[in-house]
């Protein structure tokens, strides 16, 4: 009874988002109550797509996709969302997003956190930088909150609830959570669309654009019965858990694996958000996630810890000529980082012999995010050379030029 109505409520949730977008001066306002409850309650409920031909081609390509093509991996995504799935649909409710919309975190990362685009996109939701900060989202050195399953989850419920409010279209908002909002509103306009359906075979949206709501209607189907899609034995993760612990100082990954009884490994798929060994220096206050049932544990063990023992750093004597810049060109370590570790608030100058702090360089290393920054630097880097040299190629080329005409001329 239980399966039976988790797959009426998937596809009765595919039949609201199939709808057309209502009138355009009622697309700011939420669909009212007493017409969503008759959207819930029309027929058919088993075929919602029956009578659109565009949209019934787009889906079964995606089920074959999922189904056929890459279905080891699609087992794994169905397998992971064990973990994730009840937490995040608990949070899309009390925003009041429509809870399968969870399903985008399926076809986005395949539920996994650490999931990392060509794009910089991160995370369960592949949310890019400028967005998840616009969402409240922390990304600096030591942390990325888009990372964080709960985090995320918050913030992508309430941009798709902004943009469902913009379109008045779930499909919509789904369109425009992968395009953009405002790529959305041009190719509405210039197709004169007001249905996500009616932009598909456009030249006004990318192909990727086309696919992303078809992709989330087959994900979703295959999802509610995935037996019926030849998924036989999906092994779910067991559904996440966890106990917090307010820390008013940073502590080492590993220091807080010993007081939990567990591996660093472990504190690691806990708190994805975490990017270096330890948690924020610079946090007043940083909430972390130990196993459950070791909450009471960990805070006495950690209670008997010297700061020594909790919290590795590495000290450096400045040297002569030394300034923050040259020191973090040398280390690859960013200025604003070590400020934050020596508890200063813009840049001094340094007087030899003192000492400053440092990430330990044995504990220190790069993460995807880092890597995509010094490739991006490196590309520039060489684009900026190619075009210099283009320049005084060409400087010298006018040079060779002007000194031709005037011998001709003489």
């Amino acid at each position: 009874m239980k399966r039976f109505s988790h797959i009426l409520s998937i596809l009765s949730f595919l039949l609201l988002v199939s709808l057309p977008a209502i009138a355009s001066e009622e697309k700011s306002q939420p669909i009212d109550q007493s017409q969503q409850s008759v959207a819930l309650l029309a027929p058919p409920l088993i075929a919602p797509y029956a009578d659109n031909q565009t949209a019934s081609r787009a889906i079964d390509r995606n089920i074959s996709l999922f189904a056929n093509r890459i279905k080891e991996r699609f087992a794994l995504y169905l397998s992971r969302s064990g973990k994730y799935i009840d937490v995040m649909q608990n949070i899309l409710r009390n925003k009041e997003v429509p809870e399968d919309i969870v399903f985008l975190s399926l076809i986005e990362s395949g539920f996994n956190p650490n999931a990392y685009s060509i794009a910089n996109a991160a995370g369960p939701w592949q949310f890019i930088a400028s967005t998840a900060k616009r969402y409240g989202l922390e990304i600096n050195w030591w942390k990325d909150e888009r990372r964080d399953p709960i985090k995320s989850t918050e913030a992508a419920a309430d941009y798709l609830k902004d943009l469902y409010g913009m379109f008045g279209s779930w499909n919509l908002a789904m369109a425009a959570y992968n395009a953009g909002e405002g790529k959305i509103m041009r190719a509405m306009k210039k197709s004169n669309a007001d249905d996500y359906w009616d932009l598909l075979g456009t030249k006004h949206i990318r192909a990727e654009t086309q696919e992303y709501v078809p992709r989330f209607i087959a994900a979703s189907m295959i999802a509610a019965n995935p037996r019926e899609f030849g998924f036989e034995e999906i092994d779910y993760s067991a559904p996440l858990s966890y106990d917090e612990v307010e820390l008013e100082y940073p502590i080492d990954l590993a220091a807080a694996a010993e007081c939990a009884g567990t591996t660093v490994e472990e504190i690691k798929k806990l708190n994805p958000e975490l990017r270096r060994w330890c948690t924020p220096p610079d946090a007043d206050v940083y909430v972390i996630k130990v196993p459950e049932g070791t909450g009471e544990a960990f805070v006495e063990r950690l209670s008997t810890m010297s700061e020594e023992e909790r919290f590795t750093i590495d000290r450096y004597t400045v040297k002569k000529g030394d300034t923050f810049k040259r020191i973090s060109a040398r280390k690859g370590i960013p200025v604003p980082v070590i400020l934050s570790l020596n508890s200063m608030g813009k840049i001094m100058p340094l007087k030899q012999g003192s000492t400053i702090y440092l990430p330990p360089k044995d504990l220190y290393s790069l993460d995807q995010a880092d890597r995509a920054l010094i490739k991006k630097a490196s590309y520039r880097k060489a684009k900026r050379s190619v075009v210099s040299s283009g320049k005084k190629k060409g400087a010298a080329t006018a040079g060779k030029s002007t000194k031709s005409r005037k011998a001709r001329k003489a």
